[in-house]
């Protein structure tokens, strides 16, 4: 079984690697929050690579951590792949937004077929993240010289936990960038600002759709509604070129 990153939304950012390893596939899976809802990564493979689909359910709206509705779903997933070796598959493949070892439900899916199954070999191929197509975007270093790169979910059953290490990470040397952080936008901006980084912090929604959004943090509408996929880029103030050296 492989994970596929698939990049953030945009077809053209799918690695040659990835199209390969889903066409050639026997299933090609991809996560929903509702079976008759297609998601976004399942749209990426359909646009680029032309395959069938399969929807796995998952409990991606709850919000409450470790819930049973999640690990229901994990396991009914694992299940259904798992049934798909039995029945003589070989090579079952699994779409994810962005990169499949990087804040991916893939990774709960892996976990719980090799508990079940050890013979089933997990592969990943990596896909480009969101705060990658976003700095390319708007030409950003994440990374110069000795500078760290901090990324940090602005969601989780603690919310105030999660705000709180978004402040101690900015509060240090080296960029931020803060996934999910559409439902907390206001509190991420009051955040960046008291940080003195929001002259140079920008803002990217639903990369690669045709609702995205791309700009500096300053000039997102205060108090405008932002959708769950919303990536924050605070990068440390800069001097003289190659001062992080």
């Amino acid at each position: 079984m492989t994970g596929v990153g698939v990049g953030p939304g945009d077809p053209e950012l799918l690695t040659l690697k990835a199209m390969r390893v889903l066409r050639e596939a026997d299933v090609v899976f991809a996560p929903t929050t509702a079976l008759d809802k297609p998601s976004r990564a399942e749209r990426v493979v359909r646009e680029a690579v032309g395959v069938e689909v399969r929807r796995l359910f998952f409990a991606l709206d709850d919000t409450g951590g470790l819930t049973e509705a999640r690990t229901t779903a994990w396991d009914e997933a694992a299940r259904i792949v798992l049934e798909l070796f039995t029945s003589g598959a070989r090579r079952v493949a699994f779409a994810t937004l962005g990169d499949p070892n990087v804040y991916s439900t893939f990774a709960y899916l892996a976990r719980t077929v090799a508990d079940r199954e050890p013979r089933v070999a997990v592969e990943t191929v990596p896909g480009i993240t969101a705060m990658q197509d976003l700095a390319a975007r708007v030409v950003l270093p994440l990374a110069e010289g000795g500078e760290p790169l901090t990324l940090l979910p602005a969601v989780a059953p603690d919310v105030r936990r999660a705000l709180d290490a978004v402040r101690a990470a900015l509060s240090g040397p080296g960029t931020v960038v803060v996934y999910k952080g559409g439902r907390r936008l206001d509190e991420l901006v009051d955040a960046v600002e008291r940080a003195g980084r929001a002259d140079t912090a920008v803002l990217g929604t639903d990369l690669g759709l045709p609702t995205e959004w791309i700009g500096p943090l300053t000039s997102h509408p205060p108090g405008s509604a932002a959708p769950y996929f919303t990536t924050l880029i605070a990068p440390p103030p800069r001097g003289q070129r190659g001062g992080a050296l």
